[in-house]
């Protein structure tokens, strides 16, 4: 146990170490979610109508909080690519180190680079006028609510980059990730899509994470009768423990068999 955490916070200080030398990485991954506030709230807000007399920007920026945690798996998986292309999964396996610590050394790390993207991504909706009108323990909870997915979905990311031929074929894969966040009470609530996209949308598990904040914030909260989501507090707690449970063993497994 020891020698497992050790050799995960050797591998957490080197993906940390290249995240700071090379700070575009940063700019590159917030880049998606600032556009989309800047649209959503400057070019669209005015025009998008969530019933009940609800402020648009209240309603969209936890929804763009969730999304940009749920879309940050795709970035694992392409940084998961290149190491195993650049041969340097390969020498990590090599080593007399614990097998284990290079996934949960990508999950910890990951976390850290998400807190810094969540900062970020609050601090410019304080800029644009958003504001959590819940009291300072509900506001801490929302953003570990936040914090929970991404870090449930890193194991997903973690998977697809072990399974993945290239980096190509990784980066194809936004095609699948773009929908995951779309489909769900990010941007509208589910009511008001057709029936069966809407049963899609509650379920979805960044649409319990993105109700649940909302309703820590204290932001408006137009839901319908459905349990899903009269319950969304507890599914954006039981969702990321599903989604760890499963991809997190699969995430370990293959890498203990990489090239056998």
């Amino acid at each position: 146990m020891y020698w497992a955490v050790a050799d995960c916070w050797t591998i957490v200080r080197r993906d940390l170490t290249h995240l700071v030398r090379q700070p575009s990485l940063i700019a590159w991954q917030l880049g998606f979610p600032i556009v989309s506030v800047l649209l959503f709230v400057y070019v669209f807000g005015s025009a998008m109508d969530v019933g009940e007399g609800v402020d648009y920007k209240a309603y969209a920026m936890p929804g763009m909080f969730a999304m940009t945690m749920a879309f940050g798996f795709m970035n694992t998986a392409v940084a998961v690519v290149v190491d195993k292309e650049r041969g340097v999964t390969d020498r990590f396996r090599s080593m007399p180190m614990a097998s284990s610590a290079v996934v949960t050394g990508r999950g910890v790390s990951d976390v850290l680079h998400a807190a810094l993207d969540l900062a970020v991504l609050a601090a410019i909706a304080l800029v644009v006028g958003w504001r959590s009108d819940g009291g300072p323990l509900a506001t801490l909870g929302a953003f570990a609510l936040l914090l929970w997915l991404r870090f449930a979905l890193i194991w997903v990311g973690v998977l697809i980059g072990l399974l993945a031929k290239n980096q190509e074929s990784a980066g194809n894969l936004f095609a699948v990730a773009f929908p995951f966040g779309m489909v769900s009470s990010v941007f509208t609530p589910p009511s008001a899509m057709p029936d069966w996209l809407g049963t899609v949308a509650m379920w979805n598990p960044v649409s319990a994470t993105t109700n649940a904040v909302r309703d820590l914030y204290g932001n408006p909260l137009p839901l319908g009768d459905s349990w899903i989501e009269q319950h969304a507090g507890l599914m954006a707690v039981v969702w990321p423990l599903v989604l760890t449970a499963v991809f997190l063993p699969l995430a370990v497994r293959r890498f203990r068999h990489l090239s056998r």
